[in-house]
């Protein structure tokens, strides 16, 4: 699988933010996560310099190198990064690294930039490219809760996306002992893949929280051919799901007609082409910017690892809830 399939890791929406870096004079170091791609304004000009939407330190004029400090929304294994340096054409860094530490908790600055804190390099001394998305892939079996982000000697950074596997912390879950979201991001849930995407992202149907609006959900073009839209979904662990929601906030025009829901059991990322899939809701009209609540309708499927949600013909979802059991609770 692409790692840029996976999920940011660093996201604002999950709950990532730059902590700390050593220079920020151009540019602010919060720019680095901003979920909206970069821009340049020409002729746009602060009281510092050129307005630019990135993370951009000063010029270096002593040995050294520039760092900012990164908490991961969600904790887990990472297998690539994106470093964009879009709009940086002179004024980008040489080269960079990347270490990661793991720091259960919330510590403060003053931890993380502490000599004690042991950081785990994941990406050697790399060389990039000007106003360009530079791709690397990460191999390492370390959960991560921070980032420090070295730039060779100094620059400007547009984007920073860490693309990876939540790991959540299944002791604490297990400890509470009350039925969770199996499919939930920061349940270590991921859209493994669909149908079609057109105006809204996969990943959008497992996100926390409710949907902003209309552009926060997973939605299909309009289908003018037999069929229906799908998306297949790995849980966080295998379990039994008890109740499940289906979300169509902000889609009026726009809704399902219907859905199901189908299940199997199976392990990794990438699916047979030909699986076992038992029904776990049958098919259930919507409404129109309505959250849905099945429970007596949910068919006892046993424990699974991976379901495919189906919606007829087309259109958009804002969240799809898939509340139970792992199958060790």
């Amino acid at each position: 699988m692409d790692f840029t399939e996976l999920i940011d890791l660093a996201a604002e929406r999950l709950g990532g933010a730059v902590l700390f870096a050593n220079d920020e004079f151009f540019a602010p170091k919060e720019n680095l996560l901003k979920s909206t791609a970069p821009i340049f304004i020409e002729g746009k000009y602060t009281e510092l310099g050129k307005w630019m939407d990135g993370w951009e330190s000063r010029r270096r004029r002593t040995p050294g190198f520039d760092w900012c400090i990164i908490r991961l929304g969600l904790p887990g294994i990472i297998r690539g990064v994106v470093v964009d340096t879009t709009h940086f054409r002179g004024n980008y860094p040489e080269q960079c690294s990347l270490e990661g530490c793991r720091i259960d908790g919330q510590p403060t600055v003053e931890q993380l930039t502490s000599e004690e804190t042991e950081w785990t390099e994941m990406l050697p001394l790399s060389d990039l490219i000007g106003n360009s998305p530079n791709l690397f892939e990460i191999e390492t079996h370390n959960r991560f809760t921070h980032l420090r982000f070295k730039i060779y000697p100094d620059g400007g950074v547009a984007r920073l996306r860490v693309y990876g596997e939540v790991v959540p912390d299944w002791d604490k879950l297990k400890r509470s002992g009350s039925e969770i979201d199996l499919a939930a991001v920061e349940n270590g849930g991921l859209v493994l893949s669909c149908s079609d995407m057109f105006f809204g992202h996969k990943h959008n149907l497992i996100m926390p929280g409710r949907a902003a609006n209309m552009s926060d959900g997973w939605e299909t073009k309009r289908r003018r051919g037999p069929g229906h839209d799908w998306a297949t979904i790995k849980l966080g662990r295998p379990g039994r799901i008890r109740w499940v929601e289906v979300d169509t906030s902000y889609f009026k025009g726009n809704f399902p007609d219907s859905c199901s829901l189908e299940a199997c059991r199976t392990s990794g990322n990438i699916l047979p082409e030909h699986l076992d899939w038992k029904p776990v809701l049958p098919r259930m009209k919507l409404q129109a910017h309505t959250r849905h609540y099945f429970e007596d309708e949910i068919l006892d499927a046993g424990t699974i690892s991976h379901v495919r949600f189906n919606i007829f013909p087309d259109g958009g979802v804002s969240r799809l809830r898939l509340f139970g059991r792992t199958e060790e609770a």
